[in-house]
C-alpha cells in the first residue's frame, strides 16, 4: 500500500488524496491575457525531478504541498501551503472593482 504524509492529518493512504498540480506562480489575472491565463490553466509544465505539488487530503479537504521527485515517485516532504504563501487572493475583491 503507497502511503503519503498529510502535514495535518499524518500518514495515510494515498487513495485518500487527489492531486492538483504543480506549484506555480499564477498569472495577475487583471493584467494578463487570455492566451497567458488559458496557457496557465491548461498548459502546466511536465518536468522531470523533484516538483512541489498541490495534494488535497479528500476527507478533511486540507490542501498542502508535497515536493516529489516526477522520476521515481518519491516523496521528499510535505509542508502547510503557509510555508510559502502569507498572502491570499481576493478574486472576489478583483470582480467588483471591475464593475
Amino acid at each position: 500500500m503507497k502511503m503519503l504524509c498529510c502535514p495535518l492529518n499524518g500518514p495515510r493512504n494515498v487513495a485518500e488524496f487527489a492531486f492538483g498540480g504543480e506549484v506555480r506562480e499564477m498569472p495577475d489575472p487583471q493584467t494578463c491575457s487570455d492566451r497567458e491565463w488559458a496557457e496557465y490553466v491548461f498548459y502546466p509544465p511536465n518536468h522531470a525531478g523533484v516538483i512541489a505539488e498541490w495534494w488535497l487530503h479528500v476527507p478533511s479537504g486540507y490542501w498542502f504541498i508535497a515536493e516529489r521527485n516526477r522520476s521515481t515517485d518519491e516523496v521528499i516532504r510535505t509542508y502547510d501551503p503557509s510555508e510559502i504563501y502569507t498572502t491570499r487572493v481576493d478574486f472576489a475583491a478583483q470582480e467588483e472593482s471591475k464593475a
